[in-house]
């Protein structure tokens, strides 16, 4: 049963580190994303 345990621990420890990693990327190329808006809207004007 303790193999249990830390097979759950793992699996959960594992599962937040993945979702920190694609939230961490998103934000990432959020303000990769305003910064080529801002480029664009720089050279329309």
């Amino acid at each position: 049963m303790t193999y249990l345990a830390a097979a759950y621990a793992v699996f959960w420890g594992v599962t937040f580190l993945y979702v920190f990693s694609i939230a961490s990327r998103q934000r990432r190329l959020q303000r990769e994303i305003d910064a080529l808006k801002e480029n664009l809207r720089d050279k329309s004007q």
